[in-house]
């Protein structure tokens, strides 16, 4: 780690035309959170101390986005390419003596050990100017080349446009993420011209201009995989993928068991004890804590839940924010749950919606069960005490409480509470009429004959 304070300047000024949508690029989900946050979590990781998002086209989106993240924003209002959008940071960290970092919002993946790599090489011996981080892709394409030696000293940047045969041959790859004292950064970044193929201010150019200084430059390399850029649905998809299958095989590494791996999909933040199951088709929303020794069966949703030990889901289970189901307790296939607490052992196998609840201990919830929440304008609560049998097809209508030990009848509706080892049994009285049905079905044969 650097012993030097770090900024980081992100860049996020392009709106992203090839997602061909009204949000801005740098929103759009990753693993379940905006992929600019990925960003923002490696760079706090890292010790960033200043983090400063430069937006231009519908850069209110991103600025509402940040509030309350510790980011500062800085406005690019030309768009003139990345070194002009780089300089519209200058009088933000007009304070910040340290490490600038120019990173981008799109490129989410970035971590916070190559961060650490990155601005460590400024303080090695050699005292470079300027540290650039490189990658070596599968296809090469468009990307800007690196020449460099085998220790990493730049001879020479290169946008693919301007680049020779000989130099797109190249396959050191430019990602943009940059390194340099705050000191050198911002003389450097406004003696960048635009004699270039597309007239734009490029933040490569940089490098130039520090090694006709004789300060040099210097590449430190990562994976094609952590600088993968998303500027369109089927990239974002693709990182998507990629960021799947490496939690996917963490989990399993961790003591859990995916029975059909490719079909699990984790959110950035889920969390998983040992010895957990997860059968197929299991989607995990942000904020899950699993602990260990659960099962998760078959096609269940789970979001902003926490599950204790020994616990079963599913299949076909739904859990909502703030679902809390305790130790041992049962959650069946077709039934939700949301802002719920389930005790230890409680259980609800099927066909019911639980909703705004707490359930006690030992509880058996049968089946078509329905905790009637909401009356169009106000949420309510039903309470339903230790070791209480709520019978199938029961509608509790909150506010309610069921006492502990209480059984309530299937097929009872339940408007007032009840009271501890209490029955209750919310029925019509049963008339029955002999012959009712036959009389009914020869009268409507008849009158079906007339009309013919």
């Amino acid at each position: 780690m650097s012993a030097q304070p770090i900024a980081a300047v992100i860049l996020a000024a392009g709106q992203g035309t090839r997602m061909k949508s009204t949000k801005h690029k740098v929103l759009h989900p990753l693993a379940g959170q905006p992929m600019l946050f990925h960003l923002l979590d490696s760079l706090s990781a890292a010790n960033v101390t200043r983090r400063v998002v430069i937006v231009g086209a519908v850069g209110e989106q991103v600025e509402a986005a940040v509030a309350g993240r510790e980011v500062e924003i800085a406005w690019q209002r030309e768009q003139l390419g990345t070194a002009h959008a780089a300089l519209q940071a200058k009088d933000t960290l007009a304070d910040h003596d340290g490490i600038v970092l120019v990173c981008f919002g799109d490129t989410p993946l970035l971590s916070a050990d190559t961060v650490a790599r990155l601005a460590a090489r400024l303080g090695d011996a050699d005292q470079p100017m300027v540290a650039v981080l490189g990658f070596r892709p599968p296809q090469a394409a468009a990307y800007g080349r690196i020449i460099a030696d085998d220790a990493g000293n730049i001879a020479k940047m290169v946008e693919f446009e301007d680049a020779t045969a000989d130099e797109r041959a190249v396959n050191l790859c430019n990602s943009g993420v940059t390194a340099v004292r705050s000191a050198d950064l911002w003389p450097l970044l406004e003696r960048v011209g635009n004699a270039n193929a597309a007239g734009e201010y490029y933040l490569p150019d940089i490098v130039m201009l520090a090694i006709a200084d004789g300060r040099g430059a210097v590449v430190i390399e990562t994976g094609a995989d952590e600088v993968a850029g998303i500027n369109s649905r089927a990239e974002l998809a693709a990182v998507e993928a990629a960021w799947q299958d490496k939690r996917r095989a963490r989990a399993m590494a961790d003591g859990v068991t995916l029975v059909a791996p490719d079909t699990v999909f984790f959110a950035h933040d889920t969390q998983l004890g040992r010895d957990v199951t997860i059968e197929p088709n299991v989607v995990f929303g942000p904020g899950v804590t699993v602990a260990d020794d659960v099962v998760i069966h078959a096609f269940s949703h789970l979001e902003g839940a926490a599950v204790a030990t020994k616990a079963d889901v599913g299949p076909y289970a739904r859990l909502r924010p703030g679902a809390m189901l305790g130790e041992g307790s049962r959650v069946g296939n077709f039934v939700e749950v949301k802002n719920t607490t389930l005790g230890k052992g409680a259980k609800a196998n099927h066909l019911t919606y639980l909703g705004d609840a707490s359930v006690g201990a030992d509880v058996n919830i049968g089946a078509g069960t329905i905790t009637c929440n909401y009356d169009g304008f106000f949420k309510y609560r039903t309470e339903i005490g230790a070791g209480a049998f709520i019978g199938s097809n029961s509608a509790l209508v909150a506010p309610v409480k069921i006492g502990d030990g209480a059984l309530v009848a299937a097929g009872s509706v339940v408007t007032r509470d009840v009271a501890a080892d209490a029955l209750a049994l919310v029925r019509a009285e049963r008339a029955d009429h002999p012959g009712w049905a036959m009389r009914f079905r020869n009268k409507q044969k008849a009158a079906k004959a007339a009309k013919k």
